[in-house]
């Protein structure tokens, strides 16, 4: 007769083949993906309490990524020196994923923000999978499959349950107006930086090519910096202003963007793209714990559609 080992040994190898299962390859970049949503849905809280004490919008994003080129350079000019013919050769499209990302994505919002309401441009953000699907079918990089356009449309009638209250009526009565024309800029930008970011796997870390992109970034950013004190928005540098520059510096700028790099890198940018619709979800969640706002039905409601759509977008017909 075979010993009966004890409970706890079956519940150790179990543990093990959790962990060893999380540990794969694609578990690691959905994880990677949900934390950059997360770090980019408080980045829109920060945004609004530096609004509040009154910091200009285009100085902190200049100042944001200056501050970034200056924690990793230590870490990253041995690779870039190393690798120095290999960015040359490639320097022309480096280049141009960091002035469509850092450089142009950030600043077209806020200029986008005097024109149209929040939601109108969480709206248009909400197109992102759809132009990245789009793009990367015509780039053929990806093809695209029923269940990535089911979970798609699942996704969207999440996102707007969140955004319009439950009340679809006021999705319907918008009026679209200059604001959300340069939406669309946006969307076509970080569409067209997560394809290429799939079709060109570059050789260097993540670290690296944040590095680059930022110091092509910056050479756009600067002009900006400039004309916000040419209309005589100033800045005032007190703990407010410091506290939320520590924010959007290390989370939304250094962690996300590895983290959405390592994710595409590993799923690809139509699968990986949808986790984007994660981001109305996280900030209605942390508008709730930071300003009080009740947990309403349609909150739920929104969750659940996004879930299921980001689900059915990973899965292969052959699942």
């Amino acid at each position: 007769m075979l010993e009966k080992k004890p409970i706890w040994i079956y519940l150790h190898t179990a543990l093990k083949d959790l962990i060893r299962k999380f540990l794969s390859k694609n578990y690691l970049a959905y994880l990677f993906l949900i934390l950059a949503a997360l770090c980019w849905s408080g980045n829109f809280i920060v945004g609004k309490f530096a609004t509040l004490f009154q910091i200009p919008p285009l100085t902190l994003n200049v100042l944001r990524w200056i501050s970034v080129w200056f924690i990793l350079i230590p870490f990253t000019y041995k690779e870039i020196y190393n690798n120095l013919p290999y960015i040359k050769k490639n320097w022309f499209v480096i280049s141009f994923m960091g002035v469509i990302t850092i450089s142009t994505f950030n600043s077209v919002v806020y200029y986008a923000l005097n024109y149209t309401q929040v939601i109108n441009a969480v709206l248009m953000l909400a197109v992102i999978p759809a132009a990245t699907i789009v793009l990367s079918s015509v780039m053929k990089i990806e093809k695209t499959n029923l269940f990535q356009i089911f979970g798609l449309i699942l996704s969207f009638i999440g996102i707007g349950a969140i955004i319009s209250n439950g009340d679809f009526q006021k999705i319907i009565s918008l009026n679209f107006n200059k604001g959300d024309v340069w939406m669309l800029v946006c969307v076509i930008s970080w569409s067209l930086y997560s394809t290429l970011l799939k079709k060109h796997n570059f050789k260097f870390s993540q670290f690296t090519l944040i590095q680059l992109m930022v110091s092509a970034g910056i050479l756009f950013l600067i002009p900006q910096f400039f004309y916000e004190n040419y209309i005589g928005l100033e800045l005032n540098f007190n703990k407010a202003f410091y506290l939320i520059l520590f924010y959007v510096v290390v989370f939304p700028a250094i962690a996300a963007y590895y983290f959405w790099q390592k994710g595409i890198e590993i799923l690809g940018p139509n699968r990986a793209t949808m986790f984007i619709q994660l981001m109305p979800l996280f900030s209605a969640i942390m508008a709730i714990i930071i300003f009080k706002e009740k947990f309403e039905l349609y909150h739920f409601a929104g969750a659940t559609f996004i879930v299921s759509g980001i689900y059915l977008s990973n899965k292969k017909i052959n699942d």
